[in-house]
C-alpha cells in the first residue's frame, strides 16, 4: 500500500493518512517495508524491514541497469497487512506494463549521430531526457509558454546543464552526436509525487518518535537529495543560568525545547539532535523551516505573565546531504549542514539568517512577500567558518516590533 495513493483516493490529507499507517505499524496492524526502485523501470529491486538492512547497491535484471540507493529518488516507503492480521501474496505483474512504467513518456533508439524528430503531448511539469547506459540526463520543464521546437544533444562529454522549457506540444529534435547506438527515454520525474519517499518520512518527527531504532548500518551513507537544514541556539543561556538560578533556567530551557518541538512537528520538521542548548532540525522544504522558527521565536519571546522571555538565534540553508548512523540514530552530514551551523552564529539576537538559496525560494519569497508589514527581511555578504575563500551572500530575518 503506498499511503499517498490511498489518501487521494479517499480525499484524505496526505499527511494524515501516512501517519495513520506509521501508528497501524507501530501497533501491529500493519508492517513497513522500505523498497529501492530500479532508476528506470521503478520497479521493486530490494526490499528491507528496516533502514539498517537496505543495499546502497542493486542490480534491476530486466533493464540490465545498476541502482545507487537515494533517499529522494529510489527508497520509496509502503505497508502491507501484518500477517498476523492477514496474509498478503506479493508478486509481479508484466514489467513491460505501464503500471510499471508510467513515468515513461517515450523511448527512441538512435544510431551515433543520428537526428530524428518527435511530437509529444507532456504533461505540465518536470521530465528528463537520458540515455540507457550513460548518466545524467537533461532537465525539461513542460510549460504554456515553454519552446516548442527544442533541440536536445547527446554528446560525447554528456548533458548540458540547466533546465529547457518546452511547451506542451513540442516538436523534440533529437540528436545522438556519441559515436555509439543510444536509447533515449523521456520520462516524468514527478513519481514521488505519489511516493512516501525515505527523504520525506524520516524527515517527519513522528517517524522518529514511533520508530527511533531505524537506523542505517554502521558507516553506512546514502544520498538524502536537497533537504533544509536548521540550526537554534539560545542567546546568552549561561546568563541566564546566573541571573535566576540552575533549577528555574533549566525548566525554561527544556520548554524552549517543547516549544521548538512542537513548532518543527507542526511544519512537517523532524528535530534531529541537541546540542547543549542548540537544536538541529530538517524539513523537505525552506518555507516549513522559515514558519517553524518564526513561531517558535514569538512564542519564546512573548511567553505568559511572570515568565522569562527568551531570545533564539538560528540559520537556514537549503542543499544536498548524506544520511548516516550516529549514536544510534539517523543523522545529517555534508556542506549543506556545516553551513547552516555556521549561518546560526551570524543570526542577530532573536532573527535569522538564511542563505541565498532559501531566499530565492519561490514560497520562502511569497511569504516573505505577504508577511512585509511584519517581518524585515535585509540582504549582506559575510564569510563563514571553514570557507575563508568564499563570500556568502545572506539574508538576515527579524520579526518588526
Amino acid at each position: 500500500m503506498r499511503p499517498y495513493e490511498l489518501a487521494d483516493a479517499w480525499g484524505a490529507p496526505r499527511r494524515s493518512v501516512l501517519e495513520l499507517c506509521l501508528y497501524a505499524t507501530r501497533v501491529g496492524l500493519l508492517e513497513f517495508r522500505w523498497e529501492v526502485l530500479c532508476a528506470l523501470c521503478r520497479g521493486a529491486q530490494d526490499a528491507a524491514a528496516s533502514l539498517s538492512q537496505i543495499k546502497t547497491q542493486v542490480h534491476c535484471d530486466s533493464c540490465n541497469i545498476d541502482t545507487t540507493a537515494n533517499f529522494d529518488q529510489s527508497v520509496e516507503l509502503t505497508f502491507r497487512p501484518n500477517p498476523a492480521i492477514r496474509k498478503t501474496e506479493v508478486g509481479e505483474f508484466c514489467v513491460g506494463g505501464p503500471q510499471l512504467t508510467p513515468h515513461i513518456v517515450a523511448q527512441q533508439l538512435m544510431s551515433g549521430g543520428e537526428t530524428r524528430s518527435l511530437t509529444l503531448p507532456l504533461e505540465s511539469g518536470r521530465h528528463r531526457l537520458r540515455a540507457l547506459n550513460l548518466s545524467g540526463g537533461q532537465y525539461l520543464v513542460a510549460a504554456d509558454n515553454g519552446d516548442l521546437h527544442p533541440a536536445l544533444r547527446l554528446t560525447p562529454h554528456g548533458w548540458p546543464t540547466g533546465e529547457t522549457v518546452v511547451g506542451l506540444m513540442p516538436e523534440l529534435t533529437l540528436r545522438n552526436d556519441t559515436d555509439t547506438q543510444q536509447l533515449l527515454i523521456l520520462e516524468r520525474t514527478a513519481w514521488s509525487d505519489t511516493a512516501a519517499t525515505a527523504a520525506e518520512v524520516t524527515a517527519l518527527q513522528l517517524f522518529r518518535d514511533l520508530f527511533a531504532h531505524e537506523a542505517l548500518r554502521p558507516g553506512e551513507q546514502i544520498s538524502v537529495g536537497s533537504i533544509t537544514i536548521l540550526f537554534t541556539d539560545l542567546r546568552e543561556s549561561t546568563r541566564l543560568y546566573r541571573q535566576v538560578g540552575d533549577a528555574v533556567a533549566f525548566g525554561r530551557v527544556m520548554t524552549h525545547f517543547d516549544i521548538l518541538r512542537e513548532a518543527i512537528a507542526a511544519e512537517q520538521g523532524a528535530l534531529v539532535k541537541t546540542i547543549g542548548d542548540a537544536v538541529m532540525a530538517v524539513f523537505i522544504h525552506p518555507i516549513n523551516s522559515i514558519r517553524a522558527i518564526l513561531r517558535a521565536q514569538h512564542e519564546l519571546a512573548h511567553p505568559p505573565s511572570g515568565i522569562i522571555p527568551l531570545q533564539l538565534k538560528a540559520g537556514i540553508h537549503y542543499g544536498p546531504c548524506i544520511a548516516v548512523t550516529l549514536n544510534d540514530r539517523l543523522d545529517y552530514f555534508g556542506t549543506t549542514v556545516n553551513i547552516a551551523a555556521r549561518l546560526e552564529g551570524q543570526s542577530p539576537i532573536g532573527g535569522i539568517v538564511i542563505s541565498s538559496v532559501v531566499r530565492r525560494d519561490p514560497e520562502v519569497a511569497s511569504h516573505f512577500d505577504d508577511m512585509a508589514d511584519r517581518v524585515r527581511v535585509e540582504p549582506f555578504q559575510g564569510q563563514l567558518k571553514g570557507f575563508d575563500e568564499e563570500t556568502f551572500d545572506l539574508w538576515r530575518v527579524s520579526l518588526k516590533s
